[in-house]
């Protein structure tokens, strides 16, 4: 792959972790740890291959509709997860940073996710977005109730900049693992002219490998953005 053809921003939805438990007689739980594992990989791949953003969709709206003892583990998870790879994120200037509806969050968990969006900021490898307790839908109607009364019209590029990602470019190619073939609600707006990569490994065994041939399909792809070329 030359560097031209690498996305400067990949977005995915990591799809399959219960099912990658069940396969193997385990609970949902261990498929949310193994996850978290290729999720670490996956980030330092990017950065290896020269993706500047990574954006992973860890928690939606509707997960909280999942049994309590598993929204209380990823709680759990969210948090350890901080604790264990800052070292690591400042080592490789990781910018970290949590987009969503936060404040549904307990005030311990809002706080450390703050601090270390903080702690990250001025790291400028890669910068990896993780969206928690988050909808696209829900992303745009915050942006609209935060537009009202402002003016009568607006375009599309400053209307950009009232969602969660303001700051980041759309991303230009999105993965979905688990060969579901939906967006789920992810980023509605933002992938509205991403190359969209659909493959059959579950999130858990999703890893290096998996990365650079959705990376090399995606060089295959010739982007005209609605136009003609």
């Amino acid at each position: 792959m030359v560097n031209n053809s690498i996305p400067q921003h990949v977005a995915v939805i990591m799809d399959g972790n219960g099912r990658w438990a069940k396969q193997r007689g385990l609970p949902r739980i261990a498929g949310h740890k193994t996850g978290a594992e290729s999720l670490r990989a996956v980030l330092k791949a990017c950065a290896e291959f020269g993706v500047k953003y990574l954006t992973v969709y860890a928690f939606s709206t509707e997960n909280w509709g999942r049994p309590r003892d598993e929204v209380d583990f990823l709680m759990s998870l969210f948090s350890l997860t901080i604790d264990r790879e800052m070292n690591e994120l400042m080592k490789n200037r990781v910018r970290l940073k949590f987009l969503g509806q936060l404040d549904r969050f307990s005030p311990e968990l809002q706080t450390k996710m703050k601090e270390a969006m903080e702690k990250t900021k001025e790291n400028d490898r890669i910068t990896l977005s993780v969206m928690v307790n988050y909808g696209g839908r829900a992303e745009i109607v915050d942006a609209v109730n935060e537009l009202i009364g402002t003016r009568e019209k607006i375009t599309e590029e400053e209307f950009g900049k009232y969602l969660y990602t303001k700051d980041l470019p759309d991303p230009d190619l999105l993965i979905r693992t688990a060969n579901e073939m939906r967006i789920s609600n992810f980023l509605l707006w933002q992938i509205a002219y991403a190359e969209i990569y659909v493959t059959p490994t579950l999130w858990p065994d999703f890893r290096r490998e998996q990365l650079a041939e959705a990376l090399a399909a995606y060089a295959q792809r010739e982007r005209r953005f609605g136009k003609v070329k």
